[in-house]
């Protein structure tokens, strides 16, 4: 179990837990939990499709409309680049956040939703050279593609554990795959339970302020129409610095729950 933070002290009943479910080969699995283990299920692209009690959808501006949910409950929304990429930018821009729908997704739902806790299901990254890429069956590794904002999977999970923390919430994977998410695994059972461990503010607000030092903002959020500006050199420097934040929060957490 994960150290008591300022945030979920304060938190008056239980923790605000949302799910996020992307389409890994397995995700069709959570068509069988026991939705009173969250308060928010968020729905990455074709994701709506495994069950019907989702609260979110959220998919990009090229998400073909027949793939787009057709019929949902009023309560059911749909989000998309006008409702994610303020968050995007909230939380530091698309640049440093990265181009893919599971981390655009995770940021949407971090400001917008403010849980105490995240879970990731089906959002792996991983992607087998033969057989079922998705649930639905084969489709685009999307986040494989060459993208100066995707040169490591693991930097961008990592960058998002620790702006979560910074804002009390626990990031966690509940996936039994190989994964490119760095989050600490979970049961669903066990999502009550956790509590965030307080990160080194001092640390995150260092990369943040190389982030804004570089300044590679996209405000519209549409990076590819301004990717040559980009030096990726000094973005993987960046990925370092996260991948580097992260090992020491790894080492502070064991230390704190020693």
């Amino acid at each position: 179990m994960q150290r008591l933070s300022a945030h979920s002290a304060q938190h008056k009943g239980t923790p605000k837990i949302v799910v996020i479910l992307g389409s890994g080969p397995k995700a069709s699995q959570i068509a069988e939990w026991d939705a009173r283990f969250w308060n928010q299920l968020v729905v990455i692209n074709n994701a709506w499709r495994i069950r019907a009690d989702w609260d979110a959808c959220v998919f990009p501006e090229d998400f073909p409309d027949e793939n787009r949910p057709a019929d949902r409950a009023s309560d059911q929304r749909l989000i998309q680049a006008e409702q994610f990429v303020p968050q995007q930018n909230e939380f530091g821009g698309v640049v440093y956040v990265g181009g893919t729908m599971a981390f655009t997704t995770a940021y949407w739902a971090l400001g917008a939703l403010k849980p105490d806790v995240m879970a990731f299901f089906g959002c792996d990254l991983v992607y087998p050279e033969s057989g079922p890429t998705h649930f639905y069956g084969t489709g685009t590794p999307d986040p494989l593609r060459k993208d100066v904002t995707l040169q490591s999977l693991e930097a961008k999970a990592a960058r998002l554990q620790l702006i979560a923390a910074k804002h009390g919430c626990a990031c966690l994977n509940l996936s039994k795959e190989r994964s490119r998410l760095v989050f600490p695994r979970a049961e669903l059972e066990s999502l009550l339970k956790v509590e965030c461990i307080e990160p080194d503010h001092r640390t995150i607000e260092k990369v943040l302020l190389c982030e804004r030092t570089l300044g590679y903002q996209v405000p519209s959020g549409r990076y590819w129409e301004s990717v040559e500006q980009f030096d990726a050199n000094a973005l993987a420097n960046i990925d370092k610095l996260w991948l580097q934040a992260h090992e020491n929060h790894l080492l502070g957490s064991q230390t704190q729950t020693a």
